[in-house]
């Protein structure tokens, strides 16, 4: 077995969208050599006016801590992409090597999107890995580059020992309804051609590989049958 192999996978809502009930969520990797890989960071600790739509929950440093880590303890950060629900607790982790698609820091540095939460995001340059397209990580964590919900998202595929391959597609595939390959494009959304490229993608991955779990991004009625912090997947 390799030296970095995936041990576990920790889920956990860190806050929600609460007129729709949808859970802002991250993720925690573990490695047999004690490596601590957090998927996305949620909301920031005072959620900008542009993003009142969200509520914050249980945060992840309060999650980390009920489970005997500190943010010093995690070693990366994979940025599956800026937006203020899914990296606004980046700053926290001062030890950590960011990882993110280059397509997608690139674009953030002049997108008024990713504007609002620029403090968490925009870290030292050296402490950033910057990747291109899909990328292995290490054994058992990978990378996926999925444009379309904003260009350079990226999803991630942990093989886990036991449970075997999940897939968190995360923003690009957002909700159970929408990983199919007949997506309806009433021309309403222009990222439409490049959404349903990402998502036939990850129905191509999950044939190929025979992936049996797959956890969509902010899916209410998925989330409430899923294990979360301290429970875990192995």
């Amino acid at each position: 077995m390799s030296q970095n192999a995936v041990k576990r996978l920790y889920l956990m809502q860190v806050g929600s969208m609460p007129e729709y009930h949808i859970p802002v969520v991250c993720y925690l990797v573990q490695t047999d050599d004690g490596k601590n890989i957090l998927i996305d960071s949620g909301l920031p600790e005072v959620i900008p006016e542009e993003e009142s739509e969200f509520e914050n929950g249980r945060d992840v440093i309060e999650q980390l801590a009920s489970i005997g880590l500190k943010p010093e303890d995690i070693d990366t950060v994979i940025s599956t992409h800026y937006d203020g629900d899914h990296a606004g607790r980046h700053a926290a982790f001062t030890k950590a090597q960011y990882v993110v698609q280059r397509l997608h820091h690139l674009d953030a540095a002049s997108n008024k999107r990713y504007a609002p939460i620029r403090s968490e995001w925009d870290q030292p340059i050296e402490r950033i890995r910057l990747v291109d397209g899909d990328t292995e990580l290490l054994p058992g964590l990978e990378l996926i580059e999925t444009s379309g919900h904003v260009p350079g998202h990226q999803s991630v595929l942990v093989r886990l020992p036991k449970t075997g391959t999940i897939l968190l597609t995360v923003d690009a595939v957002p909700f159970s309804e929408g990983f199919t390959r007949d997506l309806q494009d009433d021309g309403s959304d222009p990222d439409a051609e490049a959404i349903h490229a990402s998502t036939v993608k990850l129905l191509d991955l999950v044939e190929r590989e025979h992936i049996e779990q797959v956890i969509f991004g902010h899916d209410p009625e998925q989330w409430e049958g899923l294990k979360k912090l301290p429970a875990y997947y192995e």
